[in-house]
């Protein structure tokens, strides 16, 4: 750095002019320069660009003649404001409806094209579908609900919009708004309402049954909230098992979803899997054999664009003439390190192993359904907890399913009972339990899959289907877990809570009465607290071979925030 000669006094001469604007020039060009490079000091590379910074810095001292002060041009002056680090703030998003899709009666095929519309016929003359819906109370309010086929027709109001947002005051009194039984000949919504820009806590459940024809049996579904990605493990495609896609739309915005299949032998690639356009208002179904043929095990992967959609897969089987079961997949948890059922099923092992051995019922038996989506193999632990503790699977527990592809694993050899199914790896995968009921060759059976469930909260809306044998089951992994469960009635009143105290390792099934309080049960409100928990109802029916599974979807988010970053 140089030092110049001061003026005389007296004022500055000429040369010192020439020198105050050289040096207000410098100044200027490295403020420019400091923005570029993004750090407080001046530096620009190269031929003129470090020339001016030379000339700029020889510049900068300067002796005012004024005040006599000596300022450093550039080396204490503050940073510009671009150059500084803000945190993304937080942004309110607006509480919206909240959407449960039920999927539609369980028919046969007429005769269909893969990747088209399928056309239906009904099962049989016995056959029924309803739908049982809860909603709770904020506030004291209940928010505005209804049930409705998916064009909007034949609504059911469950609750009235109550209007202005409610003050914040004493807690109030928790209600409900309920739909129980309600016949339904084709797909379903629940709406609920947002209140106080809070999202509803609401959710509805579907049960088909059949008494006779190549469908009886009884099938159950938890409405789904739609989705862009969700994960659906569990179809078969051999001969004698029928699996049906279903991609519903309830959105104003069109879809477009392409499908992603995972079967025994890796990925498969199959024509017409991409690009299936779903319309606003209308379900969309794909006959599962037609893209991927005789698959055992397979994993359906749904993304769409646009609009979000509500899948499931309408799965039956039959053995030569004798119905094998009908059930409807839902999605499970998104691919995690650790996947866990619960509420699932086992029957006696010597009669499993009896039934088995023939050809027509190798898949009777109850199995985990394992899909490694990703380039590395799986190495995966799984544990059984039953009622008294956990219990040794014959295999050992100590499986590698193998990646990009789906892996079963025989879950027969422990006592009968109602078990809760952890799996864990240090790769992702995707799990789903299958369970059977039914022992006797030649006579009509029943089949459930459970999918991977999420982990008890507070204050899950669980609707309850009416009729037949209905158990709450709930499994703790490591250590001990409260919840908490008050029975919702049809008159809309949520009754006094009871508390199950779960050990940890353990699953405890609890039955559901038909009433409480003379009022019929047509839901519950659970929360748990403790270690994590996870939850499902098993629904049957008095002297018949049905069996099926019902997941709690997620309790209900309160106001949702997302980070927004500004610049430019």
């Amino acid at each position: 750095m140089h030092e110049h000669t001061p003026p005389a006094a007296g004022g500055p001469s000429a040369e010192g002019e020439k020198q105050s604007q050289a040096g207000k020039a410098a100044q200027t060009q490295a403020g420019k320069d400091r923005k570029i490079s993004g750090r407080g000091a001046t530096r620009v590379p190269g031929g003129k660009g470090r020339a001016a910074s030379v000339a700029g810095v020889a510049a900068g001292v300067l002796i005012l003649a004024g005040g006599g002060a000596l300022v450093a041009g550039g080396s204490l002056m503050a940073g510009p404001a671009s150059t500084r680090t803000v945190p993304p703030a937080e942004a309110a998003v607006p509480a919206g409806a909240s959407l449960g899709v039920c999927p539609g009666p369980a028919r046969l095929l007429a005769g269909t094209d893969a990747g088209t519309d399928a056309q239906f016929r009904p099962e049989s003359a016995t056959a029924a579908t309803k739908v049982s819906a809860a909603v709770l109370s904020a506030g004291g309010a209940l928010p505005g609900s209804r049930l409705a086929r998916l064009d909007g027709t034949a609504a059911l109001e469950i609750s009235k919009d109550p209007g202005p947002a409610p003050t914040a005051a004493a807690p109030q009194e928790l209600l409900a708004g309920v739909a129980a039984d309600r016949v339904v000949d084709q797909v379903s919504v629940l709406t609920a309402q947002a209140v106080a820009n809070q999202n509803a806590s609401a959710a509805a459940a579907m049960k088909y049954t059949a008494k006779d024809g190549d469908l009886q049996g009884s099938a159950a579904a938890t409405c789904a909230q739609p989705s862009n990605d969700q994960w659906l493990a569990g179809a078969s495609t051999t001969v004698g098992r029928t699996s049906v896609l279903a991609l519903t739309n309830a959105s104003s915005t069109p879809a477009t979803v392409s499908l992603e299949l995972f079967g025994s032998g890796g990925q498969v690639q199959a024509p017409g899997s991409r690009g299936l356009l779903v319309a606003p208002g209308t379900t969309r179904s794909v006959v599962l054999a037609g893209l991927a043929p005789n698959e055992p095990s397979l994993s359906v992967h749904v993304r769409s664009a646009g609009g979000p959609v509500a899948a499931s897969i309408q799965q039956s089987v039959l053995r030569g003439l004798t119905p094998g079961g009908v059930d409807f997949i839902s999605p499970g948890t998104s691919p995690a390190v650790r996947q866990v059922m619960t509420g699932v099923d086992i029957q006696d092992p010597a009669g499993i192993a009896a039934l088995t051995a023939q050809a027509a019922y190798k898949d009777a038996g109850p199995a985990l359904e394992l899909t490694v989506p990703g380039a590395a193999d799986a190495v995966v632990e799984i544990k059984l907890y039953g009622r008294d503790g956990q219990h040794a699977l014959p295999s050992g527990g100590v499986i590698t399913a193998k990646a990009g592809s789906t892996t079963e694993v025989s879950l027969a050899g422990v006592p009968a009972g109602q078990y809760t199914v952890a799996a864990s790896s240090d790769v992702s995968f995707v799990a789903a339990a299958r369970m059977g009921r039914g022992l006797q060759a030649g006579q009509p059976s029943d089949v459930a899959w459970a999918p991977s469930a999420v982990r008890l909260g507070s204050q899950h809306v669980v609707p309850v289907p009416k009729g037949g044998q209905r158990q709450l089951v709930f499994g703790a992994l490591d250590t001990r877990a409260s919840i908490t469960y008050a029975p919702i009635t049809a008159d809309g009143k949520v009754r006094a809570a009871a508390t199950a105290d779960i050990a940890g390792g353990t699953t405890a099934t609890i039955g559901i009465p038909e009433q409480a309080e003379g009022v019929d049960v047509v839901g519950y409100v659970v929360s748990a607290s403790g270690d994590a928990a996870y939850g499902a109802v098993l629904v049957g029916q008095d002297g018949r071979n049905d069996v099926s599974s019902l997941a709690f979807l997620a309790a209900a988010a309160g106001q949702e925030t997302v980070p927004v970053a500004l610049g430019y």
